[in-house]
């Protein structure tokens, strides 16, 4: 029975059998023969001595960090959660490095887009010094220490001599690990300032290929400086990396500013409304600086008169062609996209032609996923003092967390890539996640999207917040009101935009927050809230008001907490003076002030199973055994497993019929040697054969 370890997963050595697949002949004794392996990569192997190479102090070393286990968990936290049981957002507490590493197999591939807003290196700013050593036990210290002259031992300033190594060394290992969680279609985007704008482009192209630049963002984050002795800088970067961008392409994740249509101008129908919508007629000829021969022809009308472009009857090249080729006009008379219109323009007949633009469908007939404009690179609103007011308006006017980013800069750059459906359950990452203002800009555009026709149609993207636990300032307000550290604050700031949203959806507002829907629907309940309170209990509840009860209760509004640590096992200590307690460690491994949830969720993270599946208890033979995922993990933590206990969790597994299960028991748990060597054949038995112990 194998025996589970307090580390994450080694990507080291799942690199090194990805190798063994592709080259296997580069192997000798296990290990990697280098002559051999450069000699199969033939003419893509580096032979220039000079040649362009981005490096700095410290790199190699960040590079092995990203590579390094983590001997930390996630501890569950239950007490600071909201909906614990059934939301799927998480928010979890620590150092984003040793988090990222920990996230490595549940949510591998997993993550439809990574938001983050690091520290700018500005010189004041919280910057995460990593102990390459020991990272778990540097967290623990780094959290609120100073220096003998009272200085944050975090901010780098620009007289520490490595001041651009110190910030690359920290962003390196974080950004290699996050490429890891991303899908193949899945996207990147980082907020950055001038001061580390040049080294951030060099990282990314490294890391996720700079042929997988989609964008640099400019933010107009306000309008002007008065105080400026020379130019005013008034924007922010952000870029935009995909992890493959054919694939986001061929996957049509971009999504198009619908805002950008003028739906008015959709007004006329025909006998293909149902399909193809409504309609407006645009000219098919132009003038331009792209003159063709080729696109300069006539078109006979159905008075038998020639039509060329710009109402001309003989072909002249005056610079003005047809919009679509020979074939494409032949194929849109035949398919009734074109029509000749009657005008006294033409030159040779009585009629112009003019092409059909459908609200669902393109001039090639295709139907549309979306519809509008392409997101633009220039974002020119909300400027950041809107981040304030978003922030403040949850606070009672306060602000306890300095330039927090507006929900809409976020809300823009989640709908530049589309949802493909409200219940694609698309999950989202921020791990610098500050004051959490990307949780609630997912919050925002989930009910944006709750529907008013369909109790069962609502946005249904998940959110990923991590956040070193940093401490406030003594003399802050945020600290006077009993916020600790940042993350209280953001865990706050979700919970109050979670009560906010409620509010707004009972009250009609889904579209948006200034907008009321314009429904009857909202009508029909506003009606029934003026039905004087005397009468309220002899008047039926709408239907409507049954829905928009519905759109509140699916929509999740919650999220789970967790908590970096270190291993709820205890480690092996061949060097220890005390054998006599090592050995009692080594029978008895869990810490004991560890609890059964803490070792559970421990379990699902060695197993690279969601944090957010569905666990249920069951009693068995007396024993507690938890179902997690419907069968697909089963674990026994009890003192006194008996062969009842293990009997009953092969029957359990037989009745939830699993398409895979797998078993964890805890290793000293067993009531003798003899259930413990016969627990093996009798979970093969029941076809499983992938059993653990902990």
């Amino acid at each position: 029975m194998q025996k589970l370890n307090g580390e994450s997963k080694n990507l080291i050595t799942e690199n090194i059998e990805k190798l063994k697949q592709l080259f296997p002949e580069v192997f000798s004794e296990g290990k990697v023969q280098m002559e051999v392996l450069e000699s199969l990569l033939g003419e893509y192997r580096e032979t220039e001595q000079e040649r362009y190479s981005f490096t700095w102090n410290g790199k190699a070393m960040a590079r092995r960090e990203a590579q390094k286990v983590s001997t930390g968990t996630l501890r569950p936290c239950p007490e600071e959660s909201v909906d614990w049981d059934t939301t799927q957002n998480l928010y979890i507490e620590g150092d984003n490095l040793e988090v990222l590493k920990l996230l490595q197999k549940s949510y591998h591939s997993k993550i439809k887009m990574i938001y983050i807003d690091p520290p700018y290196n500005t010189g004041k700013d919280f910057v995460y010094k990593d102990n390459y050593h020991d990272n778990l036990q540097n967290y623990k210290e780094l959290t609120g220490q100073t220096d003998e002259e009272g200085r944050r031992l975090s901010t780098n300033s620009e007289t520490a001599g490595r001041y651009h190594s110190n910030w690359l060394n920290m962003m390196y290992p974080r950004l290699k690990l996050a490429r890891n969680l991303l899908r193949e279609d899945g996207v990147i985007f980082i907020s950055i300032d001038d001061n580390e704008v040049h080294n951030l482009r060099k990282i990314c192209d490294e890391i996720f290929g700079e042929e997988n630049l989609v964008a640099k963002f400019d933010w107009r984050k306000k309008t002007g400086a008065n105080d400026a002795k020379d130019i005013a800088i008034i924007t922010e970067t952000i870029y935009l990396y995909a992890k493959n961008l054919p694939i986001t392409i061929e996957n049509s994740i971009w999504a198009r500013d619908e805002s950008s249509i003028n739906q008015k101008r959709y007004s006329l129908s025909d006998e293909f409304l149902e399909t193809r919508g409504k309609f407006y007629f645009d000219t098919l000829d132009r003038g331009g600086l792209q003159y063709s021969d080729s696109m300069n022809f006539g078109i006979k009308a159905p008075d038998g008169g020639i039509i060329f472009p710009n109402g001309r009857s003989t072909f002249v090249n005056d610079g003005w062609i047809w919009k679509w080729g020979k074939e494409k006009v032949q194929w849109g008379i035949e398919n009734k996209f074109l029509e000749f219109v009657t005008s006294t323009k033409s030159e040779g007949s009585e009629y112009t032609i003019k092409y059909k633009v459908y609200q669902n469908v393109d001039n090639e007939g295709n139907f549309r996923k979306s519809s509008g404009r392409a997101y633009t690179n220039l974002i020119t609103a909300p400027i950041n003092q809107q981040g304030n007011s978003d922030f403040s308006n949850l606070f009672e006017g306060k602000i306890y967390f300095s330039n927090p980013k507006p929900i809409g800069l976020i809300r823009y750059l989640l709908k530049t890539i589309s949802n493909n459906s409200t219940n694609s359950k698309e999950i989202i990452l921020d791990f610098f996640s500050g004051s959490s203002t990307t949780a609630h800009a997912v919050m925002e555009l989930n009910k944006e999207d709750a529907s008013t026709d369909s109790a069962q149609v609502y946005g249904n993207r998940k959110y990923i917040m991590v956040q070193l636990p940093e401490p406030t300032d003594e003399n802050s307000e945020a600290y006077k009101a009993g916020y600790k550290t940042i993350s209280d604050i953001g865990k706050e700031r979700i919970r109050r935009a979670a009560d906010k949203i409620k509010q707004e959806l009972k009250a009609g507002k889904v579209k948006g927050e200034k907008e009321k829907a314009e429904s009857p629907l909202f009508e029909k309940m506003e009606e029934q809230s003026s039905v004087p309170s005397a009468c309220q209990a002899e008047v039926p509840e709408f239907p409507e008001r049954r829905l928009v009860n519905s759109v509140v209760n699916n929509l999740d509004l919650g999220f789970k907490v967790f908590k970096l640590d270190s291993s709820n096992l205890k480690a092996w200590d061949p060097a220890t003076k005390d054998l006599e307690q090592s050995l009692y460690d080594a029978i008895s491994n869990i810490k004991e002030d560890r609890d059964e949830d803490d070792v559970l969720y421990e379990i699902l993270l060695k197993f690279g199973l969601d944090l957010t599946l569905p666990i249920e208890e069951k009693l068995i033979a007396n024993n507690k055994v938890f179902n997690i995922g419907a069968g697909a993990l089963l674990v026994c933590l009890a003192e006194n497993i008996s062969l009842d206990v293990v009997e009953g969790i092969g029957k359990l597994k037989e009745e939830l019929n699993p398409e895979t299960c797998r078993v964890v028991f805890k290793d000293n748990g067993f009531k003798d040697d003899v259930v413990k060597t016969n627990a093996m054949q009798i979970m093969k038995r029941y076809g499983i054969e992938e059993v653990r112990s902990i």
